[in-house]
């Protein structure tokens, strides 16, 4: 599966859209996560804890989007987005979508 965030694929002829698909994924914090980011934020630096969750979030939603677009046969992604937003006090969702499309 070809994912890409622009319009096309480069020497590759769309022969058909399928349409919208998508993906998403609700995180809540840890805390663990918590008192570790508020140990660093008191030095400053990386708190690697929240990336390492959103790295696993980005890549949970994007697999569930490629899934929805393989089920309609689709052999690659467009115009790849990604949006976050907060859902309550300590959780958000990682929501990606695009446009599934069959490419020759």
């Amino acid at each position: 599966m070809i994912v890409t965030n622009i319009e096309t694929v480069p020497g590759r002829d769309i022969t058909q859209h399928l349409g919208l698909v998508q993906g998403n994924t609700v995180r809540a914090k840890h805390v663990g996560r918590d008192i570790m980011a508020g140990l660093k934020n008191i030095v400053g630096g990386e708190l690697k804890g929240y990336t390492e969750l959103l790295t696993d979030a980005r890549q949970e939603a994007t697999r569930r989007m490629v899934e929805e677009a393989e089920s309609k046969g689709a052999n690659a992604i467009i115009n790849v987005r990604f949006s976050t937003s907060s859902i309550t006090s300590g959780a958000s969702e990682l929501y990606v979508y695009g446009t599934a499309v069959v490419i020759a």
